[in-house]
């Protein structure tokens, strides 16, 4: 193979970010030293320009339908991702070109338009945390996960929200160069040097939108606020000023879930935000967020995550590798 042929597909309301984090990446690979360097085409359904949602706009190098040659397809999100699904032609020329391609990848909301062509059927897969629960609504044969901030299902991956996408792509050029390559782009682009496809999208205030109900909302704050304090059943009813029993019907009305595991969900990712952005010894961590020791902190960060709490900290700074820099 002389070059990655990488068609990456745009449409009216992509979001710039997303296109960014690919061309930049993929050329800094090729100029450092990337072997077989990455073709990336930019194409439009019609190759007219796409208006970004930020309000610039790009110039397509060219229509889908006249592209022969894909490795790698990609498809932007953006704010535009649900008339782009609903545009008959471009889905198709999707569900074209990912038959001849060796991998297929969406950004961001970009899943929605994938899962239109009939691509995600049966896997698992992310978006970003705002639209997640449309999505899965919209495509009940689709296993989507809210938490990554990518999934790689076979030949098909996909990413969370926005800068997700330049995981993502550090990913690809790993899979294809190695961990080496990966990391100098990485650090040209002053980002992590990659954070693990299982790392969550996280954040104890975007994991969901914040409820209307004023009770369950109240409850939630008072949650977030003292996360070590006692939280059952019981204590939050007492708290809110309604029974244990009315409690519990407006939690799963309104947020799909129990108190307990809402409890359970805002503690650990408040924890993970401590173990992200401080030093302090697990230990603490654990009792601060309600936890009894370390250990049931780890099986809980585990089972949500997928990783320990200290390999997840290892990830968020890591020291530059040894070696020179690849020729130029």
């Amino acid at each position: 193979m002389t070059s990655h042929h990488v068609v990456l597909v745009g449409y009216d309301g992509a979001e710039l970010v997303d296109i960014a984090c690919v061309t930049t990446a993929l050329g800094l690979a090729n100029r450092l030293g990337a072997g077989p360097a990455y073709q990336v085409f930019l194409a439009s359904a019609e190759g007219t320009e796409i208006r970004c949602e930020s309000g610039l706009t790009l110039r397509a190098q060219g229509e889908l339908e006249a592209v022969q040659t894909v490795d790698t397809l990609i498809v932007s999100g953006g704010w535009g991702h649900t008339a782009a699904a609903a545009d008959t032609e471009l889905v198709r020329q999707i569900r074209r070109l990912a038959a001849r391609s060796r991998r297929v990848a969406s950004l961001c909301t970009g899943a929605t338009i994938l899962a239109e062509a009939g691509l995600l059927d049966g896997r698992r897969v992310t978006t970003h945390w705002l639209f997640a629960k449309e999505l899965a609504q919209r495509y009940p044969a689709v296993a989507v996960d809210a938490s990554p901030i990518f999934i790689r299902d076979g030949r098909v991956a996909t990413s969370g929200g926005v800068t997700a996408s330049l995981d993502l792509t550090l990913a690809l050029i790993e899979e294809d160069h190695g961990p080496e390559l990966a990391q100098w782009v990485a650090m040209g682009m002053v980002t992590y040097m990659q954070r693990p496809g299982n790392q969550a999208q996280m954040s104890v205030f975007t994991t969901s939108p914040r409820p209307d109900h004023a009770t369950v909302r109240e409850a939630l704050e008072h949650v977030a606020a003292q996360p070590h304090a006692d939280l059952s059943v019981a204590a939050l009813a007492s708290h809110a000023g309604v029974s244990a029993r009315q409690l519990t019907r407006l939690f799963r009305e309104h947020l799909g879930e129990s108190p307990g595991a809402a409890v359970r969900r805002v503690r650990i990712e408040i924890a993970a935000r401590m173990i992200a952005t401080t030093c302090l010894p697990l230990s603490h961590i654990a009792r601060s967020c309600g936890f009894g020791s370390a250990e049931s902190l780890r099986q809980a960060f585990v089972a949500k995550f997928g990783v320990s709490p200290r390999l997840f900290r290892q990830t968020q700074v890591r020291t530059p590798p040894a070696a020179e820099p690849l020729a130029r």
